[in-house]
């Protein structure tokens, strides 16, 4: 029986990182082109910048937003800051007359509400969310609002690509997100995107519902979208370029906060994972999120396992020692992460750990009752709760 279930548990992980993007793969058919919306008439847009203390890049996002290939007429720029105490308001007024408009809240609020107020007062159809770091390429717009030609698109996210990493954690979330939008691209030619990127993504504003503060906006919105019977899509021609974290800590606190509010989205929406209602998005939300953020729990139970199934041949002594391997190798990227530069074979493993062992902070927490509303960005030093 515990062999069984040992085996069983090797397969489950197995199954999240290779087999649930294998089976996506064979699924879509390769899904390797966009496809054609041809020239659709272009909707009235309003783009909603979040920030907070983002004076040292606040500027050039405004400038980048200015330069958009999208007609002036039809594009609302709109900059919702969460009672930023430093120069980010005073520098977004100095472009009131190039049409940027301010919304200041009064109050820290954190980003969900900020986004809340936002849509209520855009004048856009289609609502774009973007962040302050998040540099648009030229056509970005366009392409992200294109795909609404079709009407049973509710939603379209973006690809955000990060500035060549120097770090050694920038190398593996570089590495990590190439991975996560192989996916994104099947599970969006198979129907809908499993959640979106707060970077980058878009919905009808018809189609937004009001959240609580505590609410992960972008995965908890394209969520709702799919629950009104409307597709969510990803559009690779729609890029934004932002910069990594930039050490290995800041990442850890980016996706303990993530994985926190993204569990209890999860929680909140578990009617979407009822195969029988909603098919096909229930098996993408249930491997994609659900089963990814347990990976931990499979791990630990893994490696207990093992230990107590030694006597039952060679084999559990060469899956233990593999295991054992792996974590070393882990612990050594971990005592290693300050110096200059990791090998591959090094920073992998730390990175995979690194994940799991927020994954599983993350569940605790939520669990423990404590919830992240407001936070400091990981560009910021010592970036923690806010």
């Amino acid at each position: 029986m515990l062999e069984i279930v040992f085996w069983s548990l090797v397969i489950l992980v197995g199954y999240v990182y290779f087999g649930y993007p294998v089976l996506l793969y064979v699924l879509a058919g390769g899904a390797r082109k966009s496809r054609d919306y041809g020239e659709p008439e272009l909707p009235a847009v309003t783009m909603l910048v979040s920030a907070f203390n983002e004076e040292d890049c606040i500027a050039e996002k405004l400038e980048n937003s200015l330069n958009l290939d999208y007609p002036r007429d039809r594009l609302e720029i709109v900059v919702v800051s969460d009672a930023s105490d430093d120069r980010t308001d005073e520098i977004v007024a100095e472009y009131s007359d190039r049409g940027i408009t301010l919304l200041r809240m009064e109050e820290r609020g954190g980003k969900t509400l900020g986004l809340n107020a936002g849509v209520e007062r855009a004048k856009g159809d289609v609502i774009v969310f973007s962040d302050a770091n998040a540099m648009y390429r030229g056509d970005a717009i366009r392409a992200l609002v294109i795909p609404y030609a079709d009407e049973t698109i509710g939603a379209v996210i973006g690809e955000s690509t990060y500035t060549e990493p120097d770090s050694d954690s920038g190398k593996s979330e570089s590495l990590y997100w190439r991975y996560e939008t192989a996916i994104k691209r099947y599970e969006s030619a198979l129907g809908s995107v499993v959640g979106g990127d707060g970077a980058i993504y878009s919905v009808r504003k018809n189609l937004y519902q009001s959240m609580p503060a505590e609410a992960l906006s972008d995965f908890i919105n394209p969520l709702q979208v799919v629950a009104q019977g409307r597709r969510c899509v990803y559009e690779s021609r729609a890029i934004s370029v932002e910069e990594v974290a930039g050490s290995f800590g800041k990442e850890f606190r980016r996706k303990v906060r993530i994985v926190n509010r993204g569990w209890r989205a999860v929680m909140s929406m578990k009617r979407l994972m009822n195969p029988f209602q909603h098919g096909l998005f229930a098996w993408q939300l249930i491997s994609h999120k659900l089963l990814r953020w347990l990976v931990p729990l499979f791990l630990s139970a893994t490696f207990a396992l093992n230990v107590f199934l030694l006597d039952h041949g060679w084999v559990y002594w060469a899956t233990l020692l593999g295991q054992l391997l792996f974590y070393g190798l882990a612990a050594a990227g971990a005592s290693l992460r300050h110096s200059r530069a990791l090998s591959t074979i090094l920073y992998v493993p730390y990175y995979f750990c690194l994940v799991n062992i927020a994954s599983a902070r993350g569940i605790i927490e939520a669990y423990r009752g404590l919830t992240y509303t407001t936070w400091s960005t990981a560009r910021e030093s010592g970036a923690g709760n806010r």
